[in-house]
C-alpha cells in the first residue's frame, strides 16, 4: 500500500534512552515512496507432475555467479575519491567520473543512483558525441517507459528529456574556405571564366568564384600552373559529373547547397575532399546528415562518413543507430562498423568518446547474451579504449567474466590477473574458480583466505571461500557472509537446502523465509516453491509460483528447463478451485495479516476470471510497491490503465502513473478531470494523496480531509476504504485531533485494515498513554505476516532495554532497515564508545549507500576530530545526493578544517 504520509519513523521519536537523539537529528530525512514465449520450449503439458518430486532433481541452488561488475572493497572511498575530482578536473574529465559513479551504484544494485549519475553525465558531457552516448543510454535504461512519456504529452508538458540531439547544430560551421584569399598573376591576362569539360559537356564557370573554393583550386586556376592560362580544362578523370559540377558551381556563386539528390551529393562530397574544398564538404557533410531518417541510410551513409572524415553526418549516423538500441545490434551491418573502426575512423564516430561508448555496446549486448561473440569484440574493444587503471579494471574484469563463461579458461585468468593488479581485488573471485576448475581446491581456498586477511572482509569473500571447504568450515564461511552482507541470496538459500536434504523442513523454510521477509528475490521464491513440492504442499507451491509469475511473466525454472507457467498448470490439477466469492475472502485475509506475497497470488488468480481486471491490477500495483518492485508495480499499473473499464477509471490510473513517476501536479490534474466525469473512490483518493505531497501549505490539511470524506462516500470495498480511513486518521492527528483520528483508526480495524494500529498507537502516545501505545504495536505484530516496520515503531514506546530488543528483531527480520543501525550507534556515541559507534554504522554501510548512515558517520568522525574521515564520508554522502542541504552544510565545515 502506498505510504500516504512520510512513515511514523521518519518523524520524531521519543526513544527511551541516554540521548540518542541528539545524534538521530542528524538526519531525518523523508522516505521515498519507491523506496527503488515459454510453453515452445517447455516439457509437454502432459508430463507427470510426479516426475519433478525428486528432491536431488528440485532443490539444487548453482554456485553464485562471478558478476561482471565494477565492486571496489572500500566503495565509500572510491565514491569519495570520485566527488573530489569532480570538484578539480576540467570540464571535459567529468562525463567519465561520472561514468565511473555510475559502475559502483551498478555494483552496489542502486538503480536510481545509476540512473542519476548516467543524467550526470549526460549534462557533463563535453562532446556531441559522449551527448549521444549517455542520452540513449539513458533511454536504453528507460525501456518500456513510452507510456510515461505519451501522458505527459497528453498534460502538455515535454518529456523528450534524451529525445534526439539537433546534431547539426552542436557543430559550428566551417568557415575556413569563405576567407581565402585568391592569388593574383598581375603578369598574366587571365579570362573571367573558366569552363571545366565533363565528358561531352563544357560548365562554364566564374574563375574567381572556384577559385575562392579552395587553396589548390586557387593555385590551379590563379598560379604557375598551365590551367591559369587556359579557358577549357577537362576535369573528366576526376570522378565529378557534369551534374555535380554544375551544383558546385552553383555553391561557389552562392555558398549553399539547394535540393540535392543523395548520389549527387556524396558525389560532389568526394570531389570536396579530394580539392580541400572545405567549405563545400561541410556543406555536403551537413546536408547529408540531414537526410539520415532510418538504421539503412544510417549503415549506408556512415561508411561514406568514416571514408571522407565527416563529422557530422557520422555523428548524425551513430545517433540513429543509439536511438534504436537494443534492436541495432541484431543487425550484422551495424555491429560489423562498431567491431571493425579503426583508431581514426573511431575519432571520427564517436570524437573521444570510445570508451563511453563501448562500455554502452557491451552493456546491451551482454543483457541481449553475455557469451557472444559480439559482446567478446565489444569487451575487447572496451579494453583496448581504456586509459586509466579504473577503466581499465573494469574492462578486463567483465571480459575476464565473459571467457569464464564461454570456459576460455586461459585467457579469462589473464584478464583477471590484470584486473586484479589494476586494484579490483573482487577479480581474485574469478582466479579462484579457475583454480577449482582446473582442481587445484586449497590453492582457491588460499587466495580467498589471503584477501580476507589482508583487507576489511565483506561478505562476497565469505561467500566465495565457502565453494572451497566443506561441512563446518563451509556453514561458518556462509554465516560470516550473511553477518557482513545480509543481501547475499546464495548463503541462504545453501543452508534451506541443505537442511531439507537433512529432512528438517521446518528449518528450511524458516532459512529462506528469512531472506524472503526482506528480499523479494526470484530464485529465493523458486527454491521455496520447490520446497513445497517436495512436502507436497501444493497450496503454498501455487501461491509462491504464481507470485512469481506476477514479477516474472516468463520466468523459467528448474534450471531454465520449464516454464514457470508451465509448472503452475500442473500444481493447479492438486488444488482446490476457488469461486470469486473464495477469492475475496482469501484476498481479504491475507491483506489483513499483511501477507503480501500471498495476497499478490490471490490477486494472479483472480486475473483468470471476468474480473475487472482495471481493478485487480491496480491492486496488484499497490502490493508490488510495498513489496519494493517499482518496475513491476509500474507494469501492473499499466496495465490497469489497458484495462480500465471506463474513462474515469483510466484516468485515475493515468494519475497514478504520473504521480508514482516524479509528476505529482500531472497526477493531480488526471484526478481532477476523472471527477469531472464520474465522482468516484479512487479519483478522490488518487487527488487527496497528490495534494497532501505537492502542497506545502499546512492550511491544505482541511482540503485532503474534505477529499477523504467525499471518498469514503462512494462505492468502494472495505480494503480500500480501511486505507482511506488511515490516511484520514493520519491527516487528523497532524492537526492535533486526535479523537478524530482514534475514530478513524477505530472504524479502519473494524474492517480489518490491520495497519491502523500503528495509527491508534500513535494517538495512545501523544496523549501520554505509553502503555497503550507499546499494547496496539503488540496487536499489529501479532497479526502481521511482515512486522519489521511494526517492531522499528513498538521500539519506540518502551523502555531502553525494550526497545534495543525490537530494534534487534527488526536487524534480524530486515537488516536493509537502517533506523536499528542509527539508533544503537546513537546509544554507543552518548556512552563515550566511539569506535564501536562507528562500526555499528559501518556494518550496515559495507552493504548500503544510505545517505542517512554516512552523514551520522561523518558527525561522528567530526566529533571525534577524525577530519580526513569526516570529509570522506561527506563526498560520498554528497556523490549519493548531491543538493542534500545538511550535508553540504557539514562538508563546508569539514572541509574548512583540512589540513
Amino acid at each position: 500500500m502506498r505510504t500516504f504520509f512520510p512513515s511514523e519513523s521518519c518523524k520524531e521519536s521519543q526513544l527511551n534512552a541516554l540521548n540518542p537523539q541528539s545524534w538521530l537529528q542528524v538526519e531525518r530525512g523523508k522516505v521515498s515512496k519507491l523506496s527503488s514465449n515459454s510453453n515452445s520450449n517447455s516439457s509437454s503439458s502432459s508430463s507427470s507432475f510426479r516426475s519433478y518430486s525428486s528432491i536431488e532433481s528440485l532443490i539444487k541452488v548453482p554456485e553464485p555467479p562471478i558478476l561482471p561488475f565494477y565492486k571496489p572493497v572500500d566503495y565509500v572511498e572510491v565514491l569519495a575519491q570520485i566527488h573530489e575530482e569532480l570538484e578539480l578536473c576540467p570540464p571535459q574529465e567529468q562525463s567519465n567520473l561520472y561514468l565511473l559513479q555510475f559502475q559502483v551504484f551498478r555494483g552496489l544494485g542502486e538503480v536510481k543512483l545509476m540512473r542519476r549519475s548516467l543524467r550526470a553525465a549526460w549534462q557533463k558531457a563535453n562532446s556531441v558525441h559522449e551527448k549521444l552516448v549517455f542520452a540513449a543510454w539513458l533511454k536504453y535504461e528507460k525501456q518500456g517507459e513510452d507510456h510515461i512519456s505519451d501522458l505527459l504529452s497528453s498534460c502538455g508538458k515535454c518529456a523528450q528529456e534524451f529525445g534526439p540531439v539537433d546534431v547539426l547544430a552542436q557543430f559550428p560551421v566551417d568557415g575556413e574556405a569563405s576567407t581565402h584569399q585568391t592569388i593574383s598573376m598581375g603578369g598574366n591576362k587571365m579570362s573571367r571564366n573558366v569552363s571545366f569539360k565533363i565528358e561531352d559537356e563544357k560548365i562554364v564557370c566564374d574563375r574567381q568564384k572556384i577559385s575562392s573554393l579552395s587553396a589548390p583550386f586557387d593555385a590551379m586556376l590563379n598560379g604557375c600552373f598551365s590551367e591559369s592560362l587556359s579557358e577549357d580544362i577537362d576535369l573528366s578523370k576526376n570522378n565529378i559529373s557534369a551534374s555535380g559540377m554544375k551544383e558546385i558551381n552553383e555553391f561557389s556563386k552562392t555558398g549553399s547547397l539547394g535540393e540535392v539528390p543523395p548520389h549527387l551529393l556524396l558525389e560532389i562530397l568526394a570531389f570536396a575532399n579530394k580539392f580541400c574544398c572545405e567549405k563545400l564538404k561541410d556543406a555536403c557533410d551537413r546536408k547529408l546528415a540531414s537526410l539520415v531518417s532510418s538504421r539503412d541510410d544510417a549503415v549506408e551513409l556512415m561508411e561514406y562518413a568514416l571514408e571522407e572524415n565527416c563529422r557530422v553526418l557520422a555523428a548524425s549516423c551513430l545517433q540513429v543507430f543509439l536511438e534504436d538500441l537494443p534492436n541495432c545490434l541484431n543487425d550484422n551491418r551495424v555491429v560489423e562498423l562498431f567491431k571493425h573502426a579503426d583508431r581514426e575512423q573511431r575519432s571520427i564516430m564517436v570524437g573521444p568518446g570510445s570508451f563511453s561508448l563501448y562500455c554502452l555496446l557491451s552493456e546491451v549486448a551482454m543483457n541481449i547474451d553475455p557469451q557472444s561473440d559480439k559482446t567478446a569484440c565489444f569487451l575487447e574493444r572496451l579494453v583496448e579504449f581504456s586509459e586509466n587503471d579504473r577503466q581499465r579494471l573494469l574492462a578486463s574484469h567483465q571480459l575476464g567474466c565473459l571467457r569464464l563463461l564461454r570456459k576460455e579458461y586461459d585467457e579469462a585468468k589473464r584478464l583477471f590477473e590484470e584486473a586484479l593488479t589494476a586494484g579490483h581485488i573482487y577479480s581474485v573471485a574469478g582466479l579462484a574458480r579457475l583454480d577449482y576448475i582446473k582442481g587445484h581446491k586449497v590453492w582457491s581456498y588460499e587466495k580467498l583466505s589471503s584477501v580476507i586477511n589482508s583487507v576489511i572482509p565483506l561478505g562476497w569473500m565469505y561467500q566465495e571461500r565457502s565453494l572451497y571447504c566443506e561441512d563446518d568450515k563451509k556453514w561458518e564461511d556462509l554465516e560470516k557472509a550473511s553477518e557482513l552482507d545480509p543481501t547475499l541470496t546464495y548463503p541462504y538459500m545453501y543452508r534451506a537446502a541443505t537442511l531439507m536434504r537433512k529432512n528438517n523442513s521446518q528449518a528450511a523454510l524458516a532459512e529462506i523465509n528469512r531472506v524472503l521477509g526482506f528480499k523479494l528475490a526470484l530464485d529465493c521464491l523458486e527454491l521455496r516453491f520447490c520446497f513445497y513440492l517436495t512436502l507436497e504442499d501444493y497450496k503454498s507451491a501455487i501461491c509462491d509460483v504464481q507470485a512469481i509469475l506476477t514479477l516474472c511473466p516468463d520466468y523459467r525454472m528448474l534450471e531454465g528447463r520449464v516454464a514457470a507457467s508451465q509448472l503452475r498448470t500442473l500444481v493447479r490439477e492438486h488444488v482446490e478451485n476457488w469461486t470469486t466469492a473464495d477469492c475475496w475472502l482469501q484476498l481479504y485475509d491475507r491483506w489483513s495479516s499483511v501477507d503480501d506475497i500471498g495476497s499478490l497470488s490471490v490477486i494472479y488468480q483472480m486475473l483468470e476470471s471476468d474480473e475487472a481486471k482495471g481493478v485487480l491490477y491496480f491492486r496488484q500495483s499497490l502490493l508490488l510497491l510495498r513489496l519494493n518492485c517499482p518496475e513491476a508495480a509500474m507494469r501492473s499499473l499499466q496495465l490497469a490503465r489497458q484495462h480500465a473499464s471506463s474513462e474515469h477509471e483510466k484516468l485515475v490510473y493515468e494519475g497514478w502513473i504520473l504521480y508514482d513517476t516524479g509528476h505529482c501536479e500531472e497526477g493531480l490534474r488526471k484526478a481532477e478531470e476523472s471527477i469531472k466525469i464520474e465522482r468516484s473512490f479512487e479519483a478522490f483518493f488518487l487527488k487527496a494523496y497528490a495534494l497532501a505531497d505537492s502542497s506545502q501549505d499546512p492550511s491544505c490539511s482541511s482540503t485532503v480531509v474534505s477529499l477523504l470524506e467525499d471518498a469514503l462516500k462512494c462505492r468502494s470495498d472495505r480494503l480500500r476504504k480501511g486505507q482511506a480511513l488511515n490516511n484520514l486518521g493520519s491527516v487528523y492527528v497532524d492537526c492535533a485531533k486526535l479523537e478524530l483520528a482514534a475514530d478513524c483508526y477505530i472504524n479502519a480495524l473494524k474492517i480489518r485494515h490491520t495497519r491502523a494500529h500503528q495509527g491508534l498507537a500513535r494517538v495512545h502516545f501523544l496523549k501520554n498513554d505509553k502503555a497503550g501505545a507499546y499494547e496496539e504495536m503488540t496487536k499489529l505484530i501479532e497479526k502481521a505476516r511482515n512486522n519489521a516496520s511494526a517492531y522499528e515503531k513498538r521500539s519506540e514506546y518502551c523502555d531502553r532495554e525494550l526497545t534495543k530488543t525490537d530494534l534487534e528483531m527488526v536487524t534480524q527480520l530486515d537488516p536493509l532497515r537502517v533506523y536499528p543501525y542509527r539508533y544503537r550507534a546513537a546509544v554507543l556515541m552518548d556512552s563515550h564508545k566511539e569506535k564501536e559507534a562507528i562500526a555499528e554504522l559501518s556494518k550496515a554501510i559495507a552493504f548500503k549507500a544510505d545517505l542517512h548512515l554516512l552523514h551520522l558517520r561523518a558527525a561522528f568522525h567530526e566529533h571525534t576530530g577524525n577530519v580526513m574521515g569526516a570529509l570522506r564520508d561527506c563526498r560520498a554522502a554528497l556523490s549519493v545526493d548531491p543538493n542534500h542541504q545538511e550535508m553540504l552544510e557539514l562538508h563546508s565545515r569539514v572541509n574548512s578544517h583540512e589540513p
